[in-house]
């Protein structure tokens, strides 16, 4: 992460005014000049990090929301990589095999999948650039419901440039690059 200054600086004028407190009295509180607070506010300079916890305390708030600016940071719901994702997709293609691809509990797992990405799942079983689709469905899921993944494991383990761009695009939007 990436600290930027002139948002840190925002965020702790923000605070501050919030607690109806001149850069003077912060100052006070955090023996350290109203010069000083001025400079951070401006993005000039940023807190030492001595007193950013006292900093926090002061301003009711937490360290990560003012090293963020304010800015929500997503909490990962655990880490995933490309192995995992397609050996998912290869024990869904086992279930089918196991069971009988016309087994009640198969047929409504893919008649399922099918019906909702708007695919036919078994095609990807025997297509290996459907079947990275699939895969890379599965990633971008995983994503969306705060799962991590790295993106050099994007980029060692996908084949297809195409999808590599398309899961690293989103992989951006959730904020892992």
């Amino acid at each position: 992460m990436t600290i930027d200054a002139i948002k840190v600086g925002k965020q702790i004028s923000y605070l501050r005014k919030v607690k109806n407190l001149t850069q003077s009295e912060l100052g006070e509180r955090l023996n350290v000049s109203f010069q000083a607070v001025s400079k951070w506010e401006r993005g000039e300079t940023l807190p030492d990090t001595a007193i950013l916890i006292d900093l926090a305390n002061v301003l009711g708030t937490t360290v990560d929301t003012i090293l963020t600016g304010g800015e929500k940071v997503m909490e990962y719901k655990g880490k995933i990589t490309v192995e995992e994702m397609r050996e998912g997709i290869n024990s869904l293609e086992k279930v089918g095999q196991l069971l009988g691809r016309d087994n009640i509990i198969y047929r409504y797992a893919i008649d399922g999948i099918n019906e909702k990405m708007n695919m036919d799942v078994e095609e990807a079983f025997v297509d290996d650039y459907k079947r990275e689709s699939l895969i890379c469905e599965a990633i971008i899921q995983n994503m969306m419901s705060g799962k991590y993944i790295d993106i050099t494991d994007i980029k060692n383990n996908l084949k297809y440039d195409h999808f590599k761009k398309i899961v690293c695009d989103y992989a951006a939007k959730y904020g892992l690059v």
